[in-house]
């Protein structure tokens, strides 16, 4: 069989940050001649088909246009204490079937996929692979999603934990039971699931069940995460895999204008979905550059427009810009930590302020911390004092700038496309490592 006549389905949820990664791997394998397709929100569909490639929408659904009900289901999903509990059991748990029906659709369309290629939320796509007797590989895109008692992660609701279980692998052993016990009754509807459709016990979706047999991408880089001894053997750590919509959303000529026009800005994003809920970060952030007498570059979503009027002429506000454009341009990066903003920093070469929000955010920040590239605050301490001190100890600071120049240099190495697709290339040969 060909490659022009095998099909993959990527099947993925959440934000830009979840949908970009596996937007590099499907136009990089449709370069490559095979047929693909992604599952995803039906808001991404624009998204997903101006860049060439076939979308399938799969539940839960997201209506962006009810700006009341997105910035709820944003608010508590970033929420540090209750947000992995509300996203299983209030968001996932109550459309889990229409998900599978969705995505087992997507799954036997255009004659069927040959492999489907999962993400770690939607967590019915190990059920409509086995229900379909379709190959499958899995992609995990943030190192705390092992759950590693070698290299215990950054916990939400407790980060003090984290020097403590990195001390004592005892203690992060059974944070990682406590873990287990906390989450089977979120995930307690998947097993029942499967058992209605008379498939075999699996583990938990949230450990060991969102893992393939065959392969296990670990789509982010090594200067993050090492592989670990209790990571599934069949774990490829690839390096990031980078889309930006560049090709299909550029910078505009107003913002290369303001780009050419002085010195590099600091750059401020919050990302696709910590933006909706930035509060007072803007403003916070604006004090502090004033104060520092800095160019400064805000992407700020729909924000954009409301900030604009107040801006001095060294300070631009956008909706949106490819990170792989303005990042490499800037003096410091300020981010909230999401592992696909976090990549493309790491990739820029450029010193970053971490102003983690939720979920993987704080462990995020904690190992760009460990590099020597960031130093991170809170959102509480987010205030234009502590901005304008910790901005002045990035730019002046010569091992920061170092540090992020030699990661960038491992990051852009490890050309984590090309990576992840040859290994995807061998599990649909048959090849197994």
């Amino acid at each position: 069989m060909s490659p022009h006549s095998k099909r993959i389905l990527f099947v993925t949820w959440g934000s830009l940050g979840d949908l970009h990664p596996y937007m590099a791997l499907a136009l990089e394998l449709q370069r490559r001649g095979y047929r693909v397709a992604i599952a995803t929100l039906g808001a991404y569909r624009g998204l997903v088909e101006d860049a060439g490639v076939a979308h399938h929408t799969i539940r839960p659904d997201v209506d962006v246009s009810d700006r009341g009900a997105y910035l709820d289901l944003v608010r508590r999903a970033l929420d540090a204490r209750e947000g992995p509990r509300y996203l299983f059991q209030e968001v996932l748990n109550p459309v889990m079937r229409g998900t599978f029906d969705d995505t087992l659709v997507a799954a036997r369309a255009d004659g069927g996929a040959d492999l489907i290629v999962s993400h770690q939320v939607p967590v019915t796509t190990p059920l409509v692979a086995a229900k379909a007797d379709m190959r499958w590989v899995s992609g995990v895109l943030l190192p705390m999603a092992f759950l590693s008692q070698y290299d215990p992660a950054t916990a939400p609701q407790a980060p003090w934990l984290q020097p403590l279980a990195a001390r004592h692998r005892l203690l992060a052993r059974a944070f990682n039971a406590l873990g287990r016990r906390v989450t089977e009754s979120w995930v307690g509807p998947v097993h029942a699931f499967r058992r209605e459709l008379g498939l075999p016990p699996g583990g938990n979706p949230v450990f060991e069940g969102q893992h393939s047999p065959h392969l296990v991408l670990g789509l982010f880089s090594q200067a993050l995460a090492q592989a670990q001894p209790d990571y599934p053997p069949q774990t490829l750590i690839t390096g990031f895999a980078f889309y930006d919509a560049a090709a299909t959303r550029p910078a505009s000529p107003d913002l290369s204008r303001f780009l050419d026009a002085g010195e590099p800005p600091v750059v401020f994003t919050l990302g696709s979905s910590a933006v909706w809920i930035a509060e007072d970060f803007y403003r916070v952030s604006l004090e502090a550059v004033r104060r520092l007498n800095l160019r400064a570059l805000f992407l700020a979503g729909e924000e954009a427009d409301r900030l604009r009027p107040a801006l001095p002429p060294s300070v631009l506000a956008v909706d949106y810009a490819p990170h792989g454009v303005v990042m490499p341009r800037a003096s410091v990066v300020v981010h909230q930590g999401g592992v696909g903003t976090t990549g493309q920093a790491l990739r820029a070469g450029r010193p970053m302020l971490v102003v983690p929000f939720g979920q993987d955010q704080p462990d995020n920040a904690r190992r760009c911390v460990s590099l020597g590239v960031a130093r991170a605050v809170s959102r509480r301490q987010y205030k234009p004092d502590m901005v304008a001190r910790e901005l002045d100890a990035l730019r002046s600071k010569r091992g920061f700038a170092e540090n992020a120049s030699q990661v960038s240099d491992l990051v852009r190495s490890e050309r984590g496309t090309e990576t992840a697709c040859d290994a995807i290339e061998r599990v649909l040969a048959g090849v197994t490592n």
